[in-house]
């Protein structure tokens, strides 16, 4: 069918989507209806429409979100290739050309589905409630990579250090246990914890697995020792870590090293949200090898946290769209100078096409 995605895409960044994506959501359902497809939204508030053969042969999700980072950037655009706003670049220039690609797409095998998920930047229930008759057999899950082709992502996890001392009178430091002279010393067990046994390997994609610490609190009066002094840490995973396994691990290394009557504990957040985990698919899947192709792009790991964590377990996922996480002057993404070429779109619709009639056409 006749798709414009690029006029899609203006339409979608002048629509407000970071507090309620209702007005999103059915901008995106008439436009679906307007191409012949009969979407449904379930329960959770995902977008979900098919197209199918009849026939046995793959099955392909396209996946993006519609919702976006406060606070809306209006949209611009001057005469030439820019389109500026919240959202341009993630991720509604992405689900624009996902949604050219399942458009012109008429499978000959198989199914092609696609998924928009309501909440991907706050709490990702919609993702986490997604379930596929039949199993699928990959998925493009649209973020922007510059039109290459990301088969691997590191995890995030956070936690917090809680080190338990005595008060005591600052005249007399020596009467109590100062919580944080203790955790300043133990910043540098950080460092020492990827050596640690049973540390996660480097992986040829994502590499070694970093801990940061970011904040820290601590103290509650200016002349008394402190007895509580809390750190938050930033941990970027690699397969096959997992949240309680980090952080289990990291307790059990500091308190290996934290004076006596010191005490030490470690938790992880209470979030509505699980952990985003880390993923790896296999450079040699035939989705990576299709998209590739199509594409041009380099096979790379994605720099940022996205829900292919979800999905990755299930098929091989690989994360692809028009636009820049960051480009030489700063951060594009979530940033009030957010754009995305209307050229990029384009060439990334094409691509999925083409990656689309080599799988299911």
């Amino acid at each position: 069918m006749s798709f414009d995605p690029v006029a899609f895409l203006e339409d979608a960044v002048r629509t407000p989507s970071h507090d309620d994506v209702t007005e999103m959501r059915d901008l995106l359902v008439e436009t679906l209806e307007a191409g012949g497809v009969v979407p449904r939204v379930d329960q959770a508030g995902n977008t979900l429409a098919v197209r199918e053969s009849g026939e046995s042969g793959p099955h392909v999700v396209l996946n993006t979100h519609i919702d976006t980072v406060p606070p809306h950037v209006e949209y611009a655009r001057d005469s030439g290739d820019v389109i500026r706003g919240r959202g341009a670049c993630d991720a509604k220039g992405p689900l624009a050309a996902l949604l050219a690609a399942f458009l012109r797409t008429d499978p000959e095998r198989g199914r092609v589905t696609l998924a928009v998920t309501p909440d991907e930047e706050t709490e990702t229930a919609g993702a986490r409630a997604l379930s596929f008759d039949p199993d699928p057999d990959a998925f493009v899950v649209g973020e922007p990579t510059e039109l290459d082709v990301c088969t691997a992502a590191k995890g995030r996890f956070q936690a917090t250090v809680e080190v338990a001392g005595a008060s005591a009178h600052a005249a007399e430091p020596e009467s109590g246990v100062n919580a944080v002279r203790v955790a300043g010393d133990l910043l540098s067990s950080f460092d020492d914890f990827g050596d640690r046994e049973g540390t996660p390997d480097p992986t040829e994609l994502l590499g070694a697995p970093t801990l940061t610490p970011t904040t820290v609190e601590g103290g509650s009066a200016a002349n008394q020792v402190p007895a509580t002094c809390s750190v938050v840490v930033d941990r970027r995973s690699v397969p096959p870590e997992t949240p309680e396994g980090f952080r289990a691990a990291l307790e059990a290394h500091l308190r290996e090293r934290a004076p006596d009557g010191a005490g030490v504990d470690v938790s992880l957040p209470e979030w509505k949200m699980p952990f985003l985990e880390a993923f790896e698919t296999p450079a040699d899947a035939e989705i990576v090898r299709a998209l590739a192709a199509a594409s041009g792009g380099a096979v790379r790991p994605f720099g940022a946290a996205t829900e292919a964590a979800y999905f990755a377990d299930r098929a091989p996922t690989v994360v692809f769209g028009p636009g820049a996480l960051a480009d030489d002057e700063g951060a594009v993404a979530h940033a009030p100078r957010e754009y995305v070429r209307a050229s990029e779109v384009e060439r990334a619709a094409e691509a999925v096409e083409t990656a689309l009639s080599s799988l299911v056409g």
